[in-house]
């Protein structure tokens, strides 16, 4: 089939009507590899993805940025939303009663927690959080590790120095638009480093939270999330784990009951629906209270589909055991990765725990060699990048495909490495490295 490159062809017309082309900077096309990524698909199932010029790819990268991770359009909960959510009905006057259900479901898996309220989004869950922790302490300043979304609580820490949050994810985050009364509300520290989150309390006293990811990239070293529990209850600090990432992704529930430290606020998304919107925060009861206290409200907030994929995502979670296949996976796509590294004399860092890997080329050209490699596997029938979302729907025979096609572009780029001729299979220019405006 000729490539008629329609997705690029769209991309480039999003642009001109959607300010940065889409919703989501992890799925512009600049941050894969610019000109060649096919932008759009037609449909997607299981671990498969087709293209609007229905050319097929096996999803061996973010698994729509982790969303899914029992696959695209599972049978169980997209049958479970159809009959519960849509031929019910969706939205009414009166409450939808899976929102109770959930609720039930959530807090018997974490029983330090109370209460729940809900969201659909991982990043308005967030700004929730931030607004419960300041009602329910009655302070301002938030101390924080790691990426937490686009609000203005948030997106204040550039305001203090220019690029404060290039150590927590993203480079070339303007904080424009977010009042400049917040400087200095929002102060950062990061993972694995106790002493700078004591430095942060022995200057601020009492905090309104320390808001952090319980794990993601590296795992916590031995009683670092111990000090962060015991440094909250010394500075009177609301300690919320943002479990939107790897919530449900190592066990069944939050990532912090693997490592036995408890939260007060814990805030999950993504995964727990499998690609349909939903949020939810829970804490301890007195916390949880606080938002009554405060304004938090929303229509759609209260539709019935996301409550009602979350409950059939977390059955079969429970049914399949699916962290534990996920955790399997994630190992030997990280032998993979290694073993091909050193038998092409190409290096890379590996990091992440089991079920989600993130590899990086090292050097100079090392942006260019990652654009040259997405572009090279699209090749071969694969999204992939520098990082591996486990997915219950992968095989072994998916790892087996996948581990030949990279091995086969890893011996193309570490030759044309050698041979001072890498640019040369650049097919638009280098993916972009954080966030930057477009047209």
């Amino acid at each position: 089939m000729k490539n008629k490159n329609t997705g690029q062809k769209l991309w480039k017309k999003a642009k001109t009507l959607i300010p940065g082309g889409n919703q989501l900077l992890s799925k512009r096309a600049e941050m894969f590899a610019p000109e060649v990524w096919p932008a759009y698909y037609s449909r997607a199932k299981g671990s498969s993805v087709w293209d609007l010029d229905g050319k097929k790819y096996t999803d061996m990268s973010f698994m729509g940025i982790g969303a899914t991770m029992l696959g695209y359009a599972d049978k169980d909960v997209d049958g479970a939303v159809i009959k519960q959510a849509i031929q019910k009905g969706s939205m009414s006057t009166l409450n939808a009663p899976e929102e109770v259900e959930l609720a039930e479901v959530l807090l018997k898996l974490h029983p330090w927690a109370g209460m729940v309220r809900y969201a659909r989004t991982g990043g308005e869950a967030m700004a929730i959080a931030a607004r419960i922790a300041r009602a329910c302490t009655g302070r301002d300043v938030i101390a924080f590790c790691g990426y937490h979304g686009w609000a203005d609580w948030y997106l204040a820490t550039n305001l203090q120095t220019k690029d404060a949050l290039a150590a927590h994810l993203l480079r070339g985050l303007e904080p424009k638009g977010v009042p400049k009364s917040l400087r200095g509300s929002i102060v950062p520290f990061r993972y694995n480093h106790p002493e700078e989150l004591e430095a942060i309390v022995k200057k601020y006293g009492k905090l309104a939270a320390i808001i952090m990811e319980p794990v993601h990239g590296e795992a916590p070293q031995k009683s670092f999330l111990t000090v962060v529990r015991a440094l909250a209850n010394k500075a009177g600090a609301v300690l919320v784990f943002d479990e939107i990432t790897m919530g449900f992704r190592l066990n069944l529930g939050g990532a912090h009951l693997k490592y036995g430290v408890m939260p007060d606020m814990a805030i999950f998304a993504k995964g727990m629906s499998n690609g349909y919107p939903m949020a939810a925060i829970i804490g301890k009861k007195p916390v949880m209270q606080a938002a009554q206290d405060t304004f938090i409200s929303s229509t759609y907030w209260t539709e019935r589909i996301g409550p009602v994929a979350a409950l059939a995502t977390i059955k079969k979670m429970r049914d399949k055991k699916v962290q534990a296949k996920l955790a399997a996976l994630g190992r030997k796509v990280r032998v993979v990765w290694r073993a091909a590294s050193k038998k092409h004399g190409l290096p890379i860092g590996v990091s992440g725990v089991d079920p989600l890997q993130f590899f990086s080329f090292d050097g100079k050209d090392a942006q260019v060699i990652k654009t040259v490699f997405v572009t090279e596997m699209l090749k071969h029938g694969f999204l992939a990048s520098n990082l591996y979302y486990a997915s219950y729907v992968h095989t072994d025979a998916d790892v087996k495909r996948y581990a030949k096609a990279l091995n086969a572009v890893f011996d193309k780029i570490s030759r044309a490495q050698k041979a001072g001729a890498l640019k040369k299979l650049l097919k638009g220019p280098v993916a972009h490295t954080g966030f930057q405006r477009l047209n």
